[in-house]
């Protein structure tokens, strides 16, 4: 196998690498977008300083990459992420023989600044699960979509790719798929559930309901992520005009409802789907910071001395 000799190599070998995360590793489609982005900005840089260094990329090559990305501005998670794309595409070429050693394993990320989830309380969630009109069929999916994030923790992905073959109304519980195509069984609630079936039968007329995506168009297809995010911003908008909401809140809500109420981290972790404890840790951080918040608030002896004056 010939190294890459031009730009034109590297784009044929990212769009190799694009279409092994989507059919293999079963990336998000957001994250499939952004890693082809961050390729295509690394070739327009590659393509000016290829020839320099006769098309191998050394270490110095990437030093200069990533400084001229943090002198032109981008924060350190943006640049983070581009350092973790290109890292996997060199791998994705070595294991193809391309190279004999990956030139980004010495070059370290840029320290990240510790950024809590943002989350939404107990009351601003369920204020949202009461707007969907549930006497519709739009209200009914959209009732079903909002009570099964806040149910399961699941990501958008994976509630876009929910089968009904993977729903059990009986034992209220559902098999999802995650990162890395991961597979998990998540308890579902009893509000969740009989909103799921509410729908389903709500859209029996539409598609299979033995096999087949959950949640679809009026076509039958699947529906889509973006038709998602459109539709928990909209209710989450309406109980807290405060932030322009994502899925992903409902997420960072259920994992930290659950250990307010007293859950296990090992048990949280298993029903997000965490392969490491340390990321699901995060969300200790957030319930300590709103016991804080409480303590502060409400005890008398808790303010400084000289704002008691």
């Amino acid at each position: 196998m010939r190294p890459l000799v031009s730009t034109r190599d590297l784009n044929e070998w990212a769009d190799r690498f694009l279409h092994y995360l989507v059919v293999e590793r079963n990336y998000s489609e957001h994250t499939v977008a952004a890693y082809a982005s961050d390729l295509s900005q690394f070739a327009e840089f590659w393509e000016e300083h290829g020839e320099e260094v006769g098309w191998v990329p050394t270490r110095q090559v990437f030093r200069d990459y990533f400084g001229m990305l943090s002198r032109g501005g981008l924060d350190s998670r943006t640049v983070a992420r581009k350092l973790a794309c290109l890292r996997s595409f060199f791998r994705y070429l070595n294991a193809h023989g391309l190279y004999q050693a990956n030139p980004l394993r010495a070059i370290a990320a840029p320290k990240q600044p510790k950024r809590l989830p943002e989350q939404l309380s107990i009351e601003v969630v369920l204020a949202a699960l009461a707007l969907p009109d549930r006497s519709t069929p739009e209200g009914k999916r959209d009732a079903a979509i909002l009570e099964l994030f806040y149910s399961t923790g699941i990501r958008l992905g994976e509630l876009v790719g929910l089968r009904i073959e993977n729903v059990d109304l009986e034992t209220r519980q559902i098999k999802v798929y995650g990162k890395g195509s991961k597979e998990r069984i998540v308890p579902l609630g009893e509000h969740a559930a009989e909103a799921l079936r509410d729908y389903l039968r709500s859209r029996s007329h539409i598609g299979n309901l033995s096999r087949g995506p959950v949640f679809v168009g009026r076509s039958g297809k699947p529906i889509s992520a973006r038709t998602v995010q459109r539709i928990v911003r909209k209710y989450l908008s309406e109980v807290d005009e405060s932030g322009a909401w994502h899925p992903h809140v409902l997420r960072h809500s259920f994992a930290t409802h659950l250990l307010d109420g007293g859950a296990d981290l090992l048990a949280v972790k298993e029903l997000l789907g965490h392969s490491s404890l340390s990321t699901t840790q995060i969300y200790t951080h957030v319930s300590a910071e709103r016991l804080k918040q409480v303590y502060r608030q409400a005890h008398p002896r808790s303010r400084h001395v000289k704002e008691e004056r």
